[in-house]
């Protein structure tokens, strides 16, 4: 059997980094917000937070609540992480992926806008005000659009990312070594 890791998390709680270092231990890293940005590019728009916001729902009224998960699940294998994990439906659909484990990253808001304003991606908040509104934003009531609460509260193990980036790496070493899987093996 494989192990497919799913990861949820609000924004900037660490979740890119933890794809990253399960790269590093054999993973192949796969991206729901990938699936987007393909859908973005193909209608000619820009990759900012907003329009992908806007596509994700709008992928989802028109194919169904996990489409993005079911446009990924043909790529994936026996060692995957599949990254952006925001909608509950896509986790029911990864749930049929044999081996698969969702993984709740997260950090406190103050913390998470601090590194959010020191990688300063385009589209991400000035403000922490700001911040905490597109996090409400990302925790919509509406079933097609993000609902990262309600994705998190599904999480079958959570990471804390409240440290430094080498404590982050011992912890989901420790995870994956709690999951029966070497953390360097591939």
């Amino acid at each position: 059997m494989g192990l497919v890791l799913g990861i949820t998390g609000p924004n900037a709680a660490g979740k890119g980094e933890v794809s990253a270092h399960l790269k590093t231990r054999g993973f192949t890293v796969h991206s729901l917000s990938d699936i987007v940005r393909e859908e973005a590019a193909a209608r000619n728009l820009p990759p900012e937070r907003e329009h992908l916001i806007r596509i994700g729902t709008l992928l989802r009224e028109q194919g169904g609540l996990g489409v993005l998960a079911e446009r990924l699940i043909p790529r994936l294998g026996a060692r995957d992480v599949v990254d952006s994990i925001r909608n509950p439906a896509e986790v029911a659909a990864l749930r049929r992926v044999p081996g698969f484990v969702l993984v709740g990253v997260d950090a406190p808001a103050e913390l998470r806008f601090t590194r959010s304003r020191s990688r300063a991606r385009p589209g991400d908040p000035d403000s922490f005000p700001e911040f905490v509104d597109r996090e409400r934003q990302e925790n919509s009531a509406n079933p097609a659009g993000q609902q990262l609460a309600a994705t998190f509260a599904l999480a079958d193990r959570v990471v804390l990312n409240n440290g430094d980036l080498r404590d982050l790496r011992v912890g989901i070493d420790d995870l994956l070594r709690a999951l029966g899987t070497a953390a360097g093996a591939v």
